[in-house]
């Protein structure tokens, strides 16, 4: 058994998530790529790679790992690419994305041996977060003039539009996609595929699958596109766990546990979006806060039930672990960087990569 702390990756959880991704691709047409800015853990690529299309990314790093680890379909996307990297992302990616309508005139020459799209803004979107919401006021991602874009449709074959984010409601999601055909509808109709992002919960429980599957299919006939769907979290979701182990406790007017982790340096989402991880079975008489370890008097991971007494040396399991966890961990505090660990679908585990001191040395100069 490994030293905590570590993410453990279930294949047996995942695999539920694969074999709803599959579904949808059977039933609507629709193709799926694996979204890396959520999720980049590469050694499950070539079990995830049976059951998705291939990867979309946000940067020349991310694409050149889609490619080289994932294979199959590699969409580029950036915010803005730089021109000491585009030659780079081109040889690496069946299709670019460009951000605007500036990028694409500035780089379509370029580009112009692979697939080029441009990324579309409806000006809605699902998110509840101003800092995650890609229609907030002033938004950088994407076009929204329909006039601007149709003089540059020569350059392009088709287009990105992301603006789900944790939508579990299909109603909403429906909504949203017919203010996406009222908006840009006569645009539609003039490409060969149609990006739709990610942050769709699809692989959730109880999504209406069926519902979601005639809906895509209808847009895709409708306008005659190739649709994609981008999952990161629906790929991953309730898949993962963060092992970790309790160091110390105290009482402060509340029990307070400390473990060998940090929402700072292994969470860091929970920290961005005030958020409480997840603890499962959440009940008992024993109520805990639950610490990290950094020098942060806000690391904490949330308060949760138990049904015995919290001791030094307790095992303690963060549920729901892997999206926007292993891609933003950092080495803050120098808190140790968790190990990742595989359990296989017969049961057995075994530790893919563990993190020492060399390796926090080598990230700093």
């Amino acid at each position: 058994m490994p030293h905590t702390p570590y993410y453990l990756i279930d294949k047996s959880k995942l695999l539920r998530n694969m074999e709803k991704i599959a579904y949808v691709r059977e039933h609507s047409g629709a193709k799926a790529l694996l979204a890396l800015k959520c999720f980049a853990t590469w050694s499950v690529f070539d079990f995830m790679s049976d059951y998705m299309d291939g990867t979309t990314s946000s940067s020349l790093h991310e694409v050149k790992l889609g490619r080289k680890k994932f294979g199959k379909e590699t969409h580029a996307y950036s915010v803005a690419y730089a021109d000491s990297e585009i030659d780079e992302v081109i040889e690496n990616a069946d299709k670019i994305i460009f951000n605007s309508i500036s990028q694409l005139n500035r780089f379509a020459d370029a580009a112009s041996g692979i697939v080029r799209g441009l990324r579309l803004n409806p000006q809605v979107s699902s998110s509840s977060f101003d800092l995650a919401d890609p229609a907030r006021p002033f938004s950088r991602l994407g076009e929204w003039d329909v006039t601007k874009v149709e003089a540059v449709m020569d350059r392009i074959s088709g287009f990105m539009i992301h603006n789900n984010c944790e939508n579990a409601d299909f109603d909403l999601f429906d909504k949203m996609l017919g203010d996406i055909e009222t908006k840009f509808g006569t645009l539609l109709s003039r490409v060969e595929w149609v990006s739709l992002g990610g942050g769709i919960h699809f692989t959730g429980d109880n999504y209406p699958l069926d519902k979601f599957c005639a809906r895509l299919k209808a847009f895709s006939e409708k306008y005659g596109v190739q649709v994609y769907l981008e999952p990161g979290e629906a790929s991953i979701t309730k898949s993962t766990t963060l092992e970790v182990t309790v160091l110390d406790t105290l009482f402060n007017g509340k029990n307070l546990a400390i473990v060998d982790s940090s929402i700072e340096a292994h969470m860091l989402d929970l920290l961005i979006y005030r958020e409480t991880a997840k603890v499962e079975p959440n009940t008992g008489d024993h109520t805990y806060m639950i610490c990290g370890k950094s020098c942060l008097a806000g690391d904490v991971f949330g308060e949760f039930n138990f049904e015995n007494e919290i001791r030094v040396g307790d095992r303690v399991s963060i549920q729901d672990a892997a999206g926007y966890t292993m891609v933003k961990k950092n080495w803050f505090n120098g808190v140790g960087m968790p190990s990742i660990v595989i359990k296989e679908l017969d049961g057995s585990e075994r530790v893919v990569r563990e993190f020492t001191f060399d390796d926090y040395v080598s990230s700093l100069s």
